[in-house]
């Protein structure tokens, strides 16, 4: 299964006609044998699709009316071609030799169906970093035990983080046969709802070395706060259906996942505090405390919260 399979690298695009070439060129410098390159157009209004189809000829374009970033995922999935699938988001950069990198690892675990790298956050707003700014960000790519990270059985350590980068991710295309695609209900938190249930059924390995750019900007931010908070609705669902127990045996501790989720209620709290959602961070923020009561940014949310209504009240 591990000769050098054809590998499809699935690339959700919407308006990011500034860095989406960038993003196909790090995919053709991986010098793969046999690569397959699927870009999928989520509604763009730019010249997104236009740039791919008069640059990359070779490149397979698929265009859909705008429905988030899950559904033009699956619409690649279902169009790639390869037995491996990858994913990359329009602006994000991966690094030359990460699919070889990635192909060792599973070389070395053949029974695992799906690996992903470590990553570097990168604020830069022109479409890849100079040599210099390359070579200050990975200057210390080599240490292998600042880049290691939860590998092999991760279920456990997934329930308390989603720990799996997307534009990091290889994975067999088995493995969304068994438990399916990316989930179109989940505005936010749609790819740690699929690593969940990869970890069900693979192994996912870790590369401890940071083989992908991770672009940081003003357009990557959500600029609207969510109405629900996603990373707990995930956890949840998870944990309703399979418990805290990986399928090696090995399992995260309850009051270590309560911990974990009081934080993901005081941080959904702090956005809305920030937003002016008054009531629903008073509710985050109690909901943070009925998770763990120790939980001191909870308490935090709260009091701010507390004021702020006192102030609102006295106008």
């Amino acid at each position: 299964m591990l000769a050098a399979e054809k590998i499809s690298v699935v690339i959700p695009c919407f308006n990011a006609d500034k860095y989406i070439e960038a993003a196909i060129r790090s995919v053709l410098a991986q010098e793969w044998p046999q690569l397959e390159i699927v870009v999928v157009d989520d509604g763009s209004s730019d010249n997104s699709s236009k740039l791919v189809r008069d640059k990359f000829p070779e490149v397979v374009l698929l265009r859909q009316a705008n429905q988030g970033v899950a559904v033009a995922r699956n619409n690649g999935i279902s169009h790639a071609k390869g037995d491996w699938i990858a994913f990359l988001d329009a602006d994000d950069i991966w690094l030359p030799g990460k699919l070889h990198a990635q192909w060792a690892t599973l070389k070395a675990t053949p029974a695992a169906r799906m690996t992903y790298t470590a990553w570097q956050v990168w604020s830069g707003l022109e479409p890849t970093p100079s040599p210099e700014c390359l070579a200050a960000l990975l200057n210390d790519a080599d240490e292998t035990d600042r880049w290691s990270g939860a590998t092999g059985w991760v279920y456990s350590q997934l329930l308390l983080d989603c720990v799996v980068w997307t534009s990091t991710v290889l994975a067999h295309r088995t493995v969304f046969k068994e438990v399916g695609q990316f989930d179109p209900t989940l505005r936010i938190g749609e790819d740690y709802d699929l690593w969940l249930r990869a970890s069900r059924v693979t192994q996912i390995l870790r590369v401890p070395r940071p083989y992908a750019l991770y672009r940081m900007h003003s357009a990557s931010i959500t600029k609207s706060v969510p109405e629900k908070n996603y990373r707990n609705l995930v956890v949840d669902r998870a944990l309703a259906r399979w418990g805290y127990v990986a399928p090696d045996g090995s399992y995260a501790r309850k009051a270590d996942v309560a911990s974990a989720m009081a934080k993901s209620w005081s941080d959904f709290a702090g956005a809305h505090l920030d937003a002016g959602n008054l009531a629903l961070a008073q509710q985050a923020g109690l909901q943070a405390l009925r998770a763990d009561w120790r939980h001191v940014n909870g308490w935090k949310v709260l009091l701010k919260t507390a004021v702020r209504l006192s102030q609102k009240q006295k106008k």
